[in-house]
């Protein structure tokens, strides 16, 4: 053992004391504190919910680093971009503790670190020219995306079907499906979109066509991040290639990833040394986005007898009741890893399954305990509502609104959905590629005088001319628009000036398109701060193509157009789909409609592998309580008109994943609670009607 190991010894077992047994594990999993780490066997750590994953995972990379691994040859992707910047926060912080004193512990600067798609995105600019992309492409946004396909689709005639056509984002939905699931056209219409199955040759036809217009037009929508990556690792040369940088893979999340995602890695890491892979089968719950549980339930079968799988059972978020339901709960999945979550908070206080007449008296539960719990200590903030799909909660936000008790829904317009954000983002994506159709249509018309035929006319000319020839100045736009057209297009060309000052030329845009948006919009004054905060936020990239690319990807999740007028309370109320809620916990966790029909939702019952996702929901949602954990259990509840079949109560029994075998772990009750006899009354002093003789004698 040399002098350096010896002093990285002493201050790593430190930061391994605060891990526990199975957590030290994973961390030490192939590094031997003498000789240093090798490219191990591939590890899969099954983490429970609450079991410390993030904080065992860093604890890994910090490790690997300590012991010699060159932080440039570490991947370490996630799900999203905070998820990357808290797992290197905490990687740096660990780091910073074995520096102390120590000058041979290498710097943690984690070089790759992020999403699949930011990964993607990054090497396929360093390999564009070897792959035949250009390397100034730009990457579409989902809108943007279907923008396109519709245009292709018109070009196509099929918007002048006789018989109605799929609309753009349905369009987009099969060909995302497609892509992600690797599964055939025919497949993807079947099991998900069966009334479009007459079209699958028309179909064909579009997407064939429109792949030749993001080629031609230099762009990539987002799924072909992760497609052109996979098509990349498929040669047997690249693979190898770009599979030697990396000496360590690390993926957070595998039960989230899709079978493309799935795929690439396996082609980088064909025998799995050096591959460790975190998750929980019971949390697969994104199976919409093309993800399958199948990734994480196979990988010790796809590298057997190599694999080492070591589980995280010991929970830090729930009582030992609330855990013990929903071991339960998983218990009955048809199949999952076995594992029983535990943990040393103990409580005599059982997960409460609330029967209610209706949905309106749900609402009024609901805010009653909430308030209830408010006045014990519990902060509004540490409260949350849980709810299969968005819409459940409408009767509750009346309710909320009616109380005047401040709440946050998570979910409705992302970022970049909203119209001002994309105008801008409009003219930088235009102004990187002159040839990206789609974002020059929308930026050209934001100039007064200049409409649809205008706009077309000047991006064929621009798509006619070699590049750098473009004379944007001289393009021909109506006499009424020189002026405007002039100013326009000195701001484009100057992002294509060598050594162009970033974030200057964003500047410039932003202030040119803030003098264009009161006459764009009426509102114009609640939309400038998300102008002027796309202005800083740009400038915190190093350069143009690094914002426009992890922009789009990670974009944040409001806009002042749809926030209103801010909360003058410090405190209000989460409420959140299941699906938002993954990876949050809160003291106080309600969820609503624990009924057939909502969970399992009577969309979601086709198979048995849609039946199983929605049982790991009900799951999802009930760990993320720590101390108290309301299921709400209405007789009946009101449904919005789906399927031709108009608004209407429905009756339900209480969700199938809750039989009568598992009562015993939930304490039953009712609300509201049964009123008490008057005083002074008997059953001997009350009248009697006998309504029985009354309906025999309407027909005497």
């Amino acid at each position: 053992m040399n002098a350096g190991n010896e002093l990285r010894e002493r201050p790593a077992a430190a930061y391994l004391a605060t891990l526990n047994e199975a957590q030290r594990a994973a961390v030490e999993f192939g590094i031997d504190p003498r000789e240093g780490p090798a490219p191990s066997a591939p590890l899969l750590v099954i983490a429970g919910a609450g079991s410390g994953k993030t904080n065992t995972l860093a604890h890994r990379v910090a490790h690997l680093i300590a012991h010699g691994v060159d932080p440039g040859k570490i991947l370490l992707l996630t799900f999203s971009r905070r998820a990357a910047v808290e797992m290197t926060r905490r990687v740096d912080r660990i780091m910073g503790q074995l520096a102390k004193g120590n000058r041979g512990v290498m710097s943690s600067s984690l070089v790759w670190s992020g999403t699949f798609h930011s990964v993607g995105a990054r090497l396929l600019r360093e390999y564009a020219g070897r792959i035949g992309l250009a390397p100034g492409f730009t990457i579409h946004d989902r809108e943007d995306s279907a923008d396109l396909l519709n245009l292709v689709r018109h070009e196509l005639g099929y918007s002048a079907k006789d018989k109605r056509f799929p609309m753009k984002s349905t369009c987009l939905g099969i060909y995302s499906a497609a892509i992600n699931t690797q599964a055939p056209l025919n497949e993807v219409l079947q099991a998900t979109y069966p009334w479009c199955v007459q079209w699958e040759a028309e179909l064909k036809q579009l997407f064939l066509n429109y792949v030749g217009a993001k080629q031609h037009q230099q762009v990539l929508d987002y799924d072909d991040l992760l497609l052109y990556w996979s098509h990349m690792v498929a040669d047997p040369d690249l693979a190898l290639e770009i599979g030697d940088r990396f000496s360590h893979i690390l993926i957070d999340e595998y039960q989230d990833t899709n079978r493309l995602q799935s795929a690439l890695v396996l082609a980088m890491k064909p025998d799995g040394h050096g591959l460790t892979v975190v998750g929980d089968d019971a949390q697969s719950i994104y199976a919409f986005r093309g993800a399958t549980v199948r990734n994480i339930l196979d990988f010790p079968a796809h590298f057997t007898p190599a694999a080492v799988q070591i589980t995280l059972d010991r929970n830090y978020r729930s009582t030992q009741p609330i855990l013990d339901a929903a071991n339960a709960v998983i218990a009955l999945a048809s199949e999952r890893f076995t594992k029983n979550l535990w943990s040393e908070r103990i409580s005599s206080s059982k997960p409460r399954l609330v029967a209610i007449r209706d949905d309106a008296d749900q609402a009024i539960c609901i805010v009653e305990q909430i308030l209830a719990r408010r006045e014990e200590g519990v902060k509004l903030k540490s409260q949350a509502v849980l709810f299969r799909t968005g819409h459940h909660s409408a009767r509750l936000e009346v309710e909320l609104t009616r109380r005047n008790i401040p709440f946050v829904k998570f979910g409705g317009l992302k970022f970049l959905e909203a119209a001002h954000v994309k105008d801008l983002l409009a003219v930088v994506r235009w102004a990187q590629n002159l040839r990206d159709r789609v974002s020059g249509f929308r930026a050209l018309q934001l100039l007064p005088g200049i409409g649809p035929k205008t706009a077309g006319r000047i991006l064929d000319n621009v798509a006619a001319a070699s590049p750098g020839r473009e004379l944007l100045a001289e393009q021909p736009v109506p006499e009424s628009a020189r002026i405007a057209w002039g100013e326009f297009a000195g701001l484009v060309e100057a992002f294509g000036l060598a050594g162009a000052p970033w974030p200057g030329t964003f500047e410039r845009a932003s202030d040119w398109y803030q003098a264009q948006m009161d006459r764009l919009y009426e509102d114009a004054v609640v939309r400038q701060p998300d102008i002027e905060q796309l202005a800083r936020i740009a400038a915190t990239y190093p350069n143009q193509e690094r914002f426009l690319t992890e922009f789009t990807l990670d974009p944040p999740d409001a806009t002042s157009d749809e926030s209103g007028v801010p909360f003058l309370d410090e405190d209000y109320l989460i409420l959140s789909t299941i699906h938002s809620a993954k990876g949050q916990e809160w003291t106080a966790v309600t969820l609503l409609n624990a009924v057939d029909g909502c969970l399992p939702s009577d969309m979601a019952t086709g198979s048995p592998a849609e039946i199983e996702e929605e049982r790991r929901l009900l799951y999802v949602a009930m760990t993320r309580a720590r101390d108290y954990l309301d299921i709400m259990v209405p007789q009946r509840f009101y449904v919005s008109g789906q399927s031709g079949m108009g608004d209407r109560h429905v009756y339900a029994s209480r969700t199938r994943f809750i039989p009568n075998a598992l009562l015993t772990h939930f304490d039953q009750v009712s609300w509201p609670l049964p009123e008490d006899p008057v005083q002074g009354s008997s059953e001997s002093s009350r009248k009697a009607v006998d309504l029985a003789a009354r309906m025999r004698a309407m027909w005497i």
